[in-house]
């Protein structure tokens, strides 16, 4: 298990950089002004389950294999900037003007939307596979599940929720 003082500096910095909005917030924000509060919710709920992707992929050693590539994190910085291009391009097209759609349908493609952001988000990405690792002490025990235990219970896996 991780020193407690150590999982209290990757908090800490966790809310440094909590304080530089990135594409998961700008999403929430953009779902909760399009469709309220519960859409911002269920965007919200979608950005946490990327993060447990990209969490357990941290864990099980994807990190370096990103880190390692500047071309695999190009491509998913520019993933990540093309799927949010094509969401605003779609709202702003007339989304509105669609056939209402079933409730469970919509609520499953925001969730669904909002995990596909944070997992092409680079700003995690970062996060993930370069910071966390640093924090991993190799005696304390296993470090896939040290990492686990860092990406799951440091703030970043808090976002903006609607009022």
């Amino acid at each position: 298990m991780p020193d407690p003082a150590v999982g209290g500096l990757v908090v800490l910095a966790a809310l440094a950089l909590l304080a530089i909005p990135g594409p998961s917030v700008l999403y929430v924000v953009s779902q909760s002004v399009e469709g309220g509060p519960r859409a911002g919710l269920l965007s919200t709920l979608g950005i946490h389950l990327g993060t447990l992707v990209r969490a357990t992929a941290a864990a099980i050693g994807l990190s370096s294999l990103l880190v390692s590539s500047a071309e695999a994190f190009n491509v998913v910085k520019y993933a990540g900037a093309a799927y949010l291009v094509f969401i605003g391009l779609r709202t702003l097209a007339g989304h509105a003007s669609e056939e209402p759609q079933a409730l469970e349908v919509d609520s499953r493609r925001r969730i669904a939307r909002g995990a596909t952001v944070q997992i092409l988000n680079p700003k995690t990405a970062l996060f993930f596979f370069a910071f966390l690792p640093q924090f991993v002490d190799p005696g304390a025990g296993s470090t896939g599940l040290q990492i686990l235990l860092f990406g799951l219970s440091s703030p970043s896996t808090v976002n903006v929720s609607p009022k």
